[in-house]
């Protein structure tokens, strides 16, 4: 990508996008076209294939999404599908239309089996059933995957993909139901230190395993993927069957209740953590091979605590959290 290129960040505004916004600007790129959802709406076909007439976009990241928690998840699963389908079709068919360079679309490490091979290589994908609890989200993600890895196929385009871990940092959603469940711990944890609240009530057992990665790192390894010359790209992701989409995580996992005991640690409380174990799990252990990534030159430079003790600092000075009670709250992730 040439510093002057006109760069199509889809879902600019979220924990992803704005990421990106950071990552790309920090190089030099300053041709950004950053719409708001209240000036594009990525679900109408009409808008979107106006949108790129008029805008004429050389390279597109889609991180637009709906997302959430195991909660979210659960209770909105049409939207879940059915919004993930309509923005990442019409972002795609208009890219190839108008001649996009190079497409990076944001996948989600629950494309894989539930119970799939640790760590999770590229090709275990649609080997075996999904998590029930994400589904349709992962059914819509993989859609996204297969629709970059056609038009590839029929057309020549390079549409490549990434599937992060867990994402966590700046600008994350930590809502008290439908946030993951990094946010989530922050947000309880911090308001039973300010409450002084006896114990924090954690959903499951806190023994799944979960990878986590800082969200400036996703955007890092991401830009980093737009950069490399076509030489480098072709050989490992347009060339089919070859996946056209690499993990792009940290290689390394924790327990929930080693993650809960760090937040806890970081946000300085001092109080109790109890397990309900009556509340769901999720998936068993989800932590991806990276070794791909890694052979085209990106690896992760921020570490879990580090990274946990500056999102905590950006959540202090930008939320003001209402005293509410902390004791009994579930965790979604």
């Amino acid at each position: 990508m040439n510093k002057g290129a006109r760069i199509f960040v889809a879902g600019s505004k979220g924990l992803v996008g704005s990421a990106l916004i950071r990552a790309l600007r920090s190089r030099g790129y300053n041709n950004l076209i950053l719409p708001g959802i209240d000036e594009l709406d990525l679900t109408s076909q009409q808008a979107v294939a106006d949108f790129f007439q008029r805008e004429k976009p050389e390279y597109v990241f889609l991180a637009a999404a709906k997302v959430g928690g195991i909660h979210a998840n659960n209770t909105y699963p049409a939207e879940f599908i059915h919004l993930n389908l309509a923005i990442q079709n019409n972002v795609i068919h208009q890219s190839y239309l108008q001649g996009v360079k190079r497409l990076l679309f944001l996948g989600s490490s629950c494309i894989y089996p539930r119970l799939a091979p640790q760590p999770m290589k590229e090709e275990y994908l649609l080997t075996g059933p999904l998590e029930p609890t994400n589904e349709p989200y992962a059914i819509a993600k993989i859609a996204g995957i297969k629709t970059c890895e056609a038009y590839n196929r029929q057309y020549g385009t390079q549409f490549i993909a990434v599937m992060p871990t867990n994402l966590y940092g700046p600008g994350d959603n930590f809502h008290p139901e439908n946030s993951h469940v990094l946010p989530a711990l922050i947000r309880r944890f911090h308001e039973a230190k300010i409450q002084n609240a006896p114990q924090v009530v954690v959903w499951g057992s806190g023994t799944p395993r979960r990878e986590l990665l800082y969200v400036d790192d996703m955007a890092a390894g991401c830009v980093f993927l737009m950069e490399l010359p076509d030489e480098r790209i072709a050989p490992e992701l347009l060339n089919y069957p070859k996946p056209c989409f690499v993990n792009l995580g940290t290689g390394e996992d924790v327990t929930v209740r080693e993650l809960a005991e760090t937040v806890s640690r970081v946000v300085g409380y001092r109080g109790g953590l109890l397990f309900d174990s009556s509340k769901p799990d999720g998936t068993p252990r989800k932590l991806q091979d990276v070794s791909r990534i890694h052979r085209l030159g990106w690896k992760h430079s921020v570490g879990l605590e580090e990274g946990i003790a500056k999102t905590y600092q950006w959540f202090l000075s930008n939320y003001e959290v209402p005293l509410g009670t902390v004791a009994n709250s579930d965790l979604k992730r």
